[in-house]
Parts: C-alpha cells; structure tokens; sequence
C-alpha cells in the first residue's frame, strides 16, 4: 500500500548547488504531500551555511566527504559509500540532483544502483567538449543517462536532450532555479534597504567608485590560466585607479596561492572571504562589470542588466553571450581590453548592459514543484 506522504531526497555539496536549490527546497517544503531530506555532501561546508542561513534553510544531514589532498576519485569513493548509507536510511521515493557537480554524479549512481528515480535540476546544458569544463561536462551527461526526469533551463538545453536519445515525455522546461533565487534574494534587499557595515569586508564599497566583481575556481583555469587572470586584474588596477577591482577569492587553497600571490599588494584590489549570498547579490548589483567563470552568475549578471566578461573558453551557457568579445577565457590581452573597452566606451557599455533574463522567469521552482508533485502521484511505479 503506497503512502500518500512522499520521500524526496536532495542531494548538494557545493555553494553553487545550494543556491539554486534553496528555492526549490522552500516550494517542496510548502507541499503537504513532501516530506524533503536535505542531504549535503558537504564539500563547502562553511560557504554552503552561509547560503542556507540565508533561505532560513538548514540540512537534515552532512555527509562530511571532504578530506586534505583528495582526489576526485577518493571524493567520488567516498560519495558513493556515504550517498548509499543515506538512501538506505531515508528509503526515498526519488533523488534531486543539480547540475554537473561530482556530488550531482554519484548520487544519480548510487540511486540508480538502488533502483531509486532520479531528478535532474538544471538538465541538459552542453559545451559539446567533454574535457571542458573538466569534470563538469561529463558529471552532467552522465547524470542524465540515469535520469527519470529531466528539468531543462531553456529549449535549448531540452533540445541537447532529445539529440541525446532523451524522452521528450520526461523532459520540463522550466526555467533555471538561480533567477528564482536571485530575484528573491534582491527583494529582500531592496526591502531591508541592506547595506553592508563600514567596518565589514565590503565597507570600502560604501561610496561611487566604479567596480569590477571577479569571481573564479575552475579547476581547468588551476596553473597558468590562473596566473594570467590574476596578472591581468593587477595590469587593469594599475591602469584605472579610479576603479575598485573586488574578488571575494574561493576558499580552495590553489585559488587562494595564485590570487593572493598576485593581487594582494594592489591598493585598489579588494581581496575578500567568500560572501554569503545576500552580500553577493548585493555585490553583482553593486558592480559596474563582472568577470566570472562560474556558471551561475553567467545567468545572474543579465538578469541584473551588468555586462558579464566569461573566464573561459567554452561556456554551456550560450543564451548569456551576446558577442564573441563576451567570451575573454584566460587570455590576459582579450581580458584586458574587453574590461578596459567597457569602462571607456559609454555608448558599448550601454549596450552590454541591458537587463534581459534569458535563463529563467523566477517560476522555474513553482514549474519543477509541480512536474514532480504529478510525477510522484502517478508515475514513480513504473520505474522500480
């Protein structure tokens, strides 16, 4: 006899994945017929609070994976062995996954090895280059082989499915959960009227210099991509001193060496601990132009109307590139004349920043809530 009472288990290990599944997890918990199991893996542990803090949202269960010097492999080794501890205790009706991340991965794995359905949040993106991002593409095609639902951003991301061999009956578009949750963030913002404390690490923004934001942590980026990033920031706070150049620098310890070895002696650098993600929305608002290799605030910039420079070479998110100059990798010529251009061509950087929201509405949430509410009262047993 099937209970009317659902078990969903969510699985996210990184601050990324939190973000983007905070407001899922708050639409689950408004569903009587939910019971939701957050299970993080625990891979940033204390960037993952601050995120959760921030949706008064709190996890029902650490796996605690990480460990000094590990490998993907050991990482993987140990998601697996802990991911099916969990799936063995809480017995759930089926698996949340987001994105290309290698916690997304061995859950989908170890769920599949248990018969247990999978959902995959934020499905179908592509580079088409299975070593870059390395080992994001292939975390996130191989999630999608052992996928029962597939919840695609754009018609896009659902068409790289189909090409695939994907269902088309399995597939929802949605919209990607990041705009839900950074719509949301820049209400609470605007309401609060937040701003940071002048004695906090964002104090020095407190005035009407322009900013350029800098995020990155791509492992394909580790070594000389790095370097010429970093030496590229440091030629541009040379050149615009008017400028304040901000990295709230990830907490991986090849990241730290490189910027910090770099950039610290800059007086127009501000190198600070990675923010919660109300400080950070604040932060993208707050900046005249982004430099970014993360996958997230590709999607966020636009929707903010802030021009978005892509530290890569390759991006699974086309939508958000409006030109080939948007895409700089880590050449430190192209990205020190795209930065450069837009802080000294008014009438470019106008048009490099209109707002327009490619990636999402802020109801992917509501449209995933709903595809799986139906899924689970009518589906789930042709799966076993």
């Amino acid at each position: 006899m099937m209970s009317d009472l659902f078990v969903v288990s969510m699985v996210f290990g990184t601050r990324p994945e939190a973000i983007k599944m905070a407001p899922l997890a708050a639409k689950l918990r408004e569903n009587s017929n939910i019971k939701l199991h957050i299970c993080s893996t625990g891979q940033h542990r204390e960037m993952l609070t601050q995120v959760l803090d921030a949706f008064d949202l709190q996890a029902d269960e650490d796996l605690d994976v990480m460990t000094s010097g590990q490998t993907l492999n050991g990482l993987s080794q140990l998601l697996l062995t802990r991911l099916d501890r969990s799936f063995e205790q809480t017995k759930p009706d089926i698996v949340l996954v987001h994105g290309d991340t290698t916690t997304s991965f061995m859950a989908a794995f170890a769920a599949f090895n248990r018969r247990i359905p999978v959902a995959h949040v934020e499905a179908g993106l592509r580079t088409g280059n299975i070593h870059s991002p390395w080992p994001e593409e292939a975390n996130r095609a191989l999630t999608a082989v052992l996928a029962n639902l597939h919840f695609a951003p754009t018609e896009r991301d659902r068409n790289n499915l189909l090409e695939e061999g994907v269902d088309p009956s399995q597939i929802e578009v949605t919209g990607n959960t990041v705009i839900d949750a950074l719509l949301l963030m820049r209400d609470k913002l605007t309401r609060s009227g937040w701003t940071p404390d002048v004695a906090s690490p964002l104090g020095p923004l407190n005035n009407d210099r322009r900013v350029v934001l800098i995020t990155g942590h791509r492992r394909e980026s580790f070594g000389d991509g790095f370097h010429r990033i970093c030496t590229a920031i440091a030629d541009l706070a040379d050149r615009n001193p008017d400028v304040m150049f901000v990295y709230p620098v990830h907490l991986n310890p090849v990241v730290q060496e490189a910027v910090y070895g770099v950039l610290d002696d800059k007086p127009n650098v501000l190198l600070v601990p990675p923010q919660g993600y109300l400080e950070f929305v604040w932060l993208m608002n707050r900046a005249s132009i982004i430099l970014t290799d993360s996958g997230g605030v590709q999607e966020e910039a636009p929707a903010l109307g802030r021009p978005v420079l892509v530290l890569r070479d390759v991006t699974e998110r086309p939508s958000g590139a409006d030109s080939a100059s948007m895409m700089v990798g880590t050449d430190h010529a192209k990205i020190v004349s795209a930065v450069q251009k837009l802080l000294d061509d008014p009438d470019y950087y106008r048009e490099k920043s209109q707002t327009r929201s490619p990636f999402g509405d802020g109801h992917a949430s509501e449209r995933i809530e709903k595809r799986l509410n139906a899924w689970l009262a009518r589906d789930r047993r042709s799966v076993a």
